[in-house]
């Protein structure tokens, strides 16, 4: 299936948020994709579902609409809620 996105978006996460499409896809292709659900408000995004992925021990969620052929990333942001849910490394600063 091919994975599409919008390279000017792309630029602007890695510039913005220091992650871009490309780690996303590196991830999915390793299989490191630790939930992937539909949109909690179907309403306005009837179409899009949502994976969680881990980025240097953060976790994101990604956006996405899935075609017949192919999947558009939307965008990446950092959501802490997860890292409860999915595990991973302790704040070492906070000690969490």
């Amino acid at each position: 299936m091919k994975i599409i996105f919008d390279e000017n978006k792309n630029k602007k996460l890695l510039k913005e948020r220091g992650v871009n499409f490309e780690t996303v896809i590196d991830k999915m292709a390793e299989g490191e994709i630790k939930l992937d659900f539909k949109h909690p408000n179907s309403d306005k995004y009837p179409n899009q579902r949502i994976m969680v992925i881990v980025i240097n021990d953060y976790t994101y969620c990604v956006p996405y609409v899935q075609t017949q052929n192919e999947i558009f990333l939307k965008t990446v942001y950092p959501d802490r809620r997860f890292k409860k849910i999915i595990g991973g490394k302790k704040n070492e600063k906070n000690n969490k």
